[in-house]
């Protein structure tokens, strides 16, 4: 159904899509309405979401089947007084009860904040005082129940906790938490659902949903999309993810993600494919995903690239990938390693996508147009891309600037030039919305540079640029060759402070099996490095770990490694 909402559907090169590329946008638009209750009555038994679990439950939601519960959800959540503008924290993990809040929240116009499972008491109560969360949807973790109960004594605009079972389809909690609500049996005794009239539900220009961004030297900050944001997901879905209609997709992410947003969600459904779920409880095994892929016959499969570094060491030899017809990623840089593996393992190139939690895909790699290993493509449609020195003017060719998107106030008056997929604000804090958005453009944080065939090459985050000796190095450049070497199974590279060069590169690895620490690894992956790339960028300090530290989305916190290391060289100093 996604020529409902664009110009076109078919584009015959990648310049033509960019320049005629073009939404056509309703009045007041409601995605629960206007694309998932749609499809309920188009093809009602045609499958809306398949969801698994490492028991073997099996789960299927129609359209059909998804509007009836996504009605009755909304009229469970109206008799708990919530209503339009109401901030609501989703704590799900994977469990399919997400999809069903989630379209019953835009019913009644409520702000959905889907949130990490990770999150201690302190984190929720930081977030529910922050934007005055209401109700809280949680899965019934111990830890998570737990940490939630502590935050709730000091977050007085909390009025409801609602509870999901985190085990089976539909099986009741033996201890439900006290003073919870039940989710389960409130939608299943709830009161016929009367949508209210449309005006009455939202706008255009209301808020829809938010996600705290990442924060590593600070409290995250609420990045908010108004409800023209799911639009801005049909270039994800049909043009980047090439998801088929009818096909089964599957992202790798948690509900607390804007990952979910990405690929689990709106863009699939509104290009009419279904949404593969795996709920596995224990800790990631890359090995049973690709058995579930093969099982379910996964059609499009969209992972961050940690997941294919995990997938290509494994013995992929007995299964069966040939269901799958597209594959992508997105959240880190790609290696060309990982990218050369995949495709000798499925025949697929992965197609690297870029955006952020603020975004929707910002660039990718255009289906027909070649891939460069690496690159992280050309713009999407509405991204009017430009790159930008401290000055705040274009840079040339195959220099380093940061990623910045100019607005046009003139095709979208009513937003400041914001266009659909582009964060409106940071929810509460003009400050740091001003910072983003000055001069007429959006500035994402992260630099890149573009060679002379127009292809983007993503560098790091500003803060992330090592500058050894005079030389400026890219985190991402000195990761991908290190990536390479058959005994790192991840890594991050950081500039570690030193007395004479100011700074010096820093690779902080996690070893693939079978490779133990040694002086001798350490000296044969620096000479490894100093062969594959300039020598000035070889790692001068590497240190083996057993675990990178991640944010809650699963991103490098390489600013964490960055503080320790300069505590210890003050610690160091003082001695």
């Amino acid at each position: 159904m996604e020529e409902q909402f664009i110009s076109r559907t078919k584009f015959d090169s990648y310049d033509d899509f960019y320049k005629n590329y073009e939404l056509k946008i309703p009045a007041n638009f409601n995605f629960a309405y206007d694309v998932m209750d749609v499809l309920a009555a188009k093809k009602p038994d045609a499958p809306a979401l398949v969801w698994t679990n490492d028991e073997d439950d099996y789960y299927e939601i129609s359209f059909g089947k998804m509007k009836e519960l996504s009605d009755a959800a909304a009229s469970f959540f109206q008799s708990l007084g919530i209503k339009r503008g109401d901030m609501v924290m989703l704590i799900l993990q994977r469990r399919y009860e997400f999809w069903i809040s989630m379209m019953a929240l835009h019913k009644i116009g409520a702000v959905a904040i889907p949130a990490s499972h990770m999150l201690t008491a302190e984190d929720i109560e930081y977030r529910n005082n922050m934007v005055s969360i209401k109700a809280i949807i949680a899965v019934t973790v111990p830890d998570v129940i737990q940490h939630i109960n502590e935050a709730w004594k000091k977050s007085p605009s909390v009025k409801h906790c609602i509870f999901v079972n985190e085990l089976g389809v539909d099986r009741p909690v033996e201890n439900p938490p006290e003073g919870w609500d039940d989710f389960t049996k409130g939608v299943a005794n709830a009161a016929p659902f009367k949508a209210p009239p449309r005006e009455q539900v939202s706008t255009n220009s209301d808020y829809m949903l938010g996600y705290f961004t990442s924060g590593t030297t600070s409290h995250p900050k609420l990045a908010i999309h108004n409800f023209l944001y799911p639009l801005g997901h049909i270039t994800t879905a049909k043009f980047w993810q090439q998801v088929q209609n009818g096909g089964l997709h599957l992202t790798v992410a948690d509900t607390g993600w804007a990952k979910t947003s990405w690929g689990r969600l709106y863009g699939q459904w509104i290009c009419e494919t279904a949404l593969f779920v795996y709920d596995y409880h224990s800790r990631f095994k890359p090995i049973d995903l690709l058995h579930q892929v093969e099982k379910h016959r996964v059609t499009t499969f969209c992972a961050p690239p940690t997941i294919y570094r995990y997938l290509i060491k494994e013995d992929l030899s007995g299964i069966d990938l040939s269901s799958l017809v597209h594959c992508s990623t997105a959240g880190e840089p790609l290696s060309e390693e990982v990218f050369n593996r995949w495709k000798e393992i499925t025949g697929l190139e992965i197609h690297e996508g870029f955006g952020q939690s603020e975004t929707t895909v910002c660039l990718f790699n255009f289906e027909g147009e070649k891939i460069k290993p690496g690159s992280i493509g050309k713009p999407c449609p509405y991204y009017n891309l430009h790159l930008l020195d401290e000055d705040n003017e274009d840079v040339g060719i195959a220099m380093v600037g940061q990623i910045a998107f100019k607005l046009d106030e003139k095709l979208f008056p009513e937003t400041k030039g914001r266009f659909p997929g582009l964060v409106c604000e940071y929810y509460g804090e003009p400050e740091k919305t001003a910072a983003a958005f000055h001069d007429g453009y959006y500035y994402t944080g992260d630099q890149a540079w573009m060679d002379d065939e127009g292809y983007y090459w993503f560098v790091g985050r500003c803060d992330d640029v090592i500058k050894c000796s005079g030389y400026r190095i890219g985190t991402f450049e000195v990761e991908s060759v290190i990536q390479k070497h058959p005994a790192v199974l991840e890594c991050a590279v950081t500039g570690a402070p030193d007395p004479i060069r100011g700074q010096v590169v820093k690779a902080t690895i996690v070893l693939a099996k079978g490779y133990e620490p040694s002086d001798a690894l350490v000296k044969e992956i620096q000479t490894f490095v100093k062969t594959e790339t300039a020598p000035y960028k070889y790692p001068r300090i590497v240190e083996f770990v057993k675990e990178l530290p991640k944010t809650t989305s699963g991103k490098i916190m390489r600013k964490k490694i960055r503080q320790q290391d300069e505590a210890d060289n003050c610690e160091n100093g003082a001695k």
